[in-house]
């Protein structure tokens, strides 16, 4: 782990963004990859997607369609407490985010002049949930459950079949828990293709939803235009802020929790206490070699992990805010006290109790976050991606002839006589 001091100056937005960059895989060979397949599922449907997974996954499927058979069998597959377990979490994702849900609303605003926004939900969405060597049920449940929230009455969910052309029981589970019944056997990029544009058997969607690897993510920014996207998710990343009242082995346990994603996972220790900040190091170098990911651990602490030494908790939140982090743990005396000096943050835990993985699986808040830094202008995954609002303006005869001479003086000033004509017709008829 890379170990920071931080000046009495501070460090500068320029400096923290190049002390925590990675690299990023989207490269033009990707891009150039990724547009071929775009182009030959939106011109070939089904037989593009069809030879795509079988060049791709190896695997030869005359319908990509998950059967109601398969997903029956599924439930058989899986361990009954583990159903109850996808339940449980179901529902306490669906109770958080139901607090997020917005209500149409009119007003008046002055004499004769009502206004006010309708909310509505996306009519058809797709979520895609990464498969194939590994399988995330959690991502399943907080990528689709917010869509039901929001009232979406068409949720379609694409995902990599494995070798032997199934997809994976704790997948399917979660999908039937949480309502899912329109899945594909269908992913990398030409599952974002044919949820973008459709092809003969699968209506297109409007918005896409859902972490994927670098295919999935250049996708997902080349389709964005012909359908909405939620946000390109890069590799994982935690961000700790503790101190010597801490346990250093639990921090420690945190931030492997992290890596254990992704070589390019980030993990950032900030600290006012540089003995406190040695003992988690240490900590971690003990506890890597116990976990079963340790190759990619160890790729990613030594690549991306970095320790930054503080004055003050005031200079380690301004790090933390020019971070602007996935996950943000708080493990200080009367943590709820700092939580004003957060400005940017995908998701905030607060207190040794609070670890980061409660927030991936089990507590309600969504876990698709804004990574790379993206926390500083965008916020989780929520009902609101799966919603739009139309503005609503209502005027009477009175209101609209006070204030026609002023549209048309506005509409003449930009030289659109037309527009100032729509309102004159109106304005001379008294």
């Amino acid at each position: 782990m890379k170990r920071i001091t931080v000046p009495e100056e501070g460090l500068s937005l320029r400096d923290v963004r190049r002390l925590t960059e990675r690299s990023v895989n989207l490269s033009a060979e990707v891009e150039a990859s990724v547009s071929a397949i775009l182009k030959d599922v939106r011109e070939n449907g089904d037989a593009a997607v069809r030879a795509l997974t079988e060049k791709f996954d190896g695997v030869t499927l005359s319908d990509f369609r998950v059967t109601e058979e398969e997903i029956e069998e599924a439930l058989t597959l899986i361990e009954p407490e583990m159903l109850d377990v996808l339940k449980e979490a179901r529902d306490n994702i669906a109770a958080f985010h139901q607090e997020q849900k917005k209500e149409s609303w009119i007003k008046e605003f002055r004499p004769g002049v009502r206004l006010g926004e309708q909310y509505e939900p996306i009519q058809r969405v797709g979520v895609y949930v990464p498969g194939g060597l590994a399988a995330y049920p959690s991502t399943v449940l907080m990528d689709t459950v917010p869509a039901f929230v929001a009232g979406c009455p068409s949720v379609v969910m694409t995902t990599p079949p494995g070798k032997d052309g199934e997809v994976n029981p704790n997948i399917l589970a979660a999908a039937y828990v949480s309502g899912v019944k329109e899945i594909y056997k269908v992913g990398g990029a030409q599952g974002i293709a044919m949820l973008a544009y459709g092809t003969e058997t699968v209506e297109p969607v409007f918005k896409i939803a859902g972490p994927g690897n670098a295919f999935v993510a250049m996708a997902k920014r080349l389709v964005f235009g012909t359908v909405g996207i939620d946000m390109i998710a890069g590799p994982s990343e935690v961000c700790c802020v503790a101190d010597g009242s801490a346990n250093p082995e639990w921090i420690a346990a945190d931030l492997l929790s992290q890596a254990e994603h992704d070589r390019r996972a980030a993990v950032f220790l900030i600290t006012p206490d540089a003995d406190f900040g040695k003992k988690v190091e240490e900590a971690m170098t003990r506890q890597t070699k116990e976990r079963n990911r340790k190759d990619i651990i160890e790729s990613s602490i030594g690549d991306y992990a970095k320790a930054f030494l503080c004055q003050t908790p005031e200079e380690c939140f301004d790090i933390v805010n020019k971070i602007a982090p996935e996950h943000l743990e708080i493990e200080l005396p009367d943590p709820e006290k700092y939580l004003p000096l957060v400005v940017n943050a995908g998701a905030i835990f607060l207190g040794k109790w609070t670890s980061e993985p409660l927030g991936d699986y089990m507590a309600g808040p969504n876990h698709t976050l804004p990574t790379s830094g993206t926390a500083a202008f965008s916020s989780p995954l929520g009902v609101y991606d799966f919603m739009k609002h139309s503005s609503v303006e209502i005027y009477n005869k009175e209101a609209f002839h006070a204030v026609a001479p002023k549209v048309m003086k506005l509409a003449l000033a930009e030289g659109l006589d037309a527009h100032a004509a729509a309102v004159e017709v109106r304005y001379n008829e008294q």
